[in-house]
């Protein structure tokens, strides 16, 4: 089922948590609600759901207008953080909530039920444990089974809000890649929320990245990386180096400095440089910025050196590959790096 969102808004006294929203679901896409606290990211979840009224606007499940349908009657599937499973049924009679719930002229009868039961047992790969209780299961076993109750239904779409935020992060990577495994076999049309950039990007087709209720950007997730429309995205999504300086005559000039980028910005304005960590390199003197190493920092096979470059407010970082042979430039040291890959954004 595709989905279609025409200028939804909506306010909570002064704060418009959605602002003329627009959006366009396909059948059967991955979609990823990315913005921080406060973006209307779980707004419009809710929204969709049929769990908050909008105050304006149109909503929409393939050619039917549903903006004003209850959350029963849009027959949405709903994941939540904390799995909102019954704990006093067992797991085979959380999965079979949802049919057994409807009225009896549209309730399937028992062998239906149960055998519809098994096959999501069978397809969140827990077939052994259909009469086990929520306490006996493991964080990651019972988000498994609120996504199958959530599917039981053949939802018309299928609503994650922040589905991994309560499991670890070694559980979170599992149940991710889990998940686009059993999107791909359903093809179900599925929206989540997350403000883990790292999940949306591994996760979506698509990624929305929200701010202040209204949408910065759409896109792929190697579209939302690699050209983010806005310093705020290129900032919110990874780590970025934000330097400043002045365009003038297709050049980017940084002030205290010798080193001249190229740019596509003609005109004579204060800009800012978006560079990623790992988009550095050090060169030789006279070829890029000077930095003065602060400190450095080990993770794997990665070094993160912290950088003091004259005339700049914030610390720059550069990432280098950490080999056997390496030799990492010490603390009060004088190096010199040069943006390779940059975005620049005018004041």
């Amino acid at each position: 089922m595709d989905l279609h969102l025409k200028a939804i808004a909506k306010r909570y006294a002064n704060v418009a948590a959605l602002d003329a929203v627009d959006l366009d679901v396909a059948s059967g896409e991955l979609v990823a609600l990315l913005g921080p606290s406060g973006s209307g990211k779980t707004t419009l979840l809710r929204v969709i759901a049929g769990l908050l009224p909008p105050d304006s606007g149109r909503l929409l499940f393939g050619q039917n207008d549903a903006t004003r349908l209850s959350l029963r009657e849009r027959n949405v599937g709903f994941v939540f953080q904390h799995y909102a499973l019954f704990k006093h049924m067992t797991v085979a009679e959380n999965i079979a909530f949802g049919l057994r719930s409807r009225p009896r002229a549209r309730r399937p009868d028992k062998a239906t039920i149960a055998k519809r039961v098994q096959e999501l047992l069978g397809l969140i790969q827990l077939p052994e444990l259909g009469a086990r209780y929520p306490e006996q299961l493991s964080g990651g076993q019972k988000q498994r089974v609120a996504l199958a109750r959530a599917l039981a239904i053949d939802p018309t779409v299928l609503l994650l809000d922040e589905p991994f935020g309560a499991l670890d992060a070694k559980v979170r990577v599992e149940l991710r890649r889990w998940l686009r495994r059993l999107h791909d076999q359903t093809g179900q049309t599925t929206l989540f929320v997350t403000h883990d950039q790292e999940e949306a990007l591994e996760l979506a087709d698509r990624v929305v990245v929200l701010k202040d209720g209204r949408i910065e950007q759409i896109g792929t997730p190697d579209e939302i990386y690699s050209a983010p429309a806005s310093a705020y995205v290129f900032d919110f999504i990874g780590r970025a180096n934000v330097i400043d300086g002045q365009t003038e005559g297709g050049e980017l000039s940084i002030d205290g400095h010798g080193l001249r980028l190229p740019v596509d910005v003609h005109s004579r304005s204060r800009a800012r440089l978006y560079v990623r960590p790992h988009d550095m390199a050090l060169v030789g003197a006279g070829e890029g910025l000077a930095a003065r190493v602060i400190s450095s920092h080990r993770l794997a096979e990665r070094i993160t050196l912290e950088l003091n470059v004259e005339g700049q407010t914030r610390p720059l970082e550069l990432d280098l590959v950490a080999t056997p042979d390496a030799v990492t430039p010490a603390a009060g040291s004088l190096i010199h790096v040069r943006p390779l890959r940059y975005r620049v954004y005018s004041d």
